[in-house]
């Protein structure tokens, strides 16, 4: 049995393409049969607890306090991955290495990155 040697990838690669797209198509057949009724102004109002709606509903945040969340969600991030190095330090080979150096130097990067911009500082 001689087949081509790209043979499984074109397989990989079709079978990659084809089931989104079946997904997709079956989520779309799904939404034709299963719609629910075109909604109407009761429908679009506001449902609050059966009152309804009083006041402005729109509030400004501050991007600064999403901008901590993602920094911290980053660098704790960064100490899950560096854990396993730091338990198998000794037994790792140079590869590795400087595999974690340059992961780690990136991480340092973008924290001098926003700490120069002024990220870091509560306002």
């Amino acid at each position: 049995m001689n087949s081509h040697p790209y043979a499984f990838l074109a397989l990989f690669a079709a079978v990659a393409l084809a089931f989104p797209l079946i997904l997709l198509g079956v989520a779309q057949l799904w939404v034709r049969c299963f719609q629910a009724a075109k909604p109407g102004p009761i429908k679009n109002s506001t449902y609050e607890c059966g009152l309804p709606a009083s006041g402005d509903s729109w509030i400004q945040f501050k991007a600064h306090y999403y901008l901590y969340a993602i920094l911290f969600l980053i660098f704790d991030v960064e100490v899950l991955f560096l854990l396993p190095v730091a338990v198998t330090f000794t037994s790792l080979p140079a590869g590795a290495l400087l595999a974690i150096l340059i992961f780690v130097l990136l991480l340092a990067e973008g924290l001098v990155w926003a700490w120069h911009r002024g990220h870091l500082e509560w306002k």
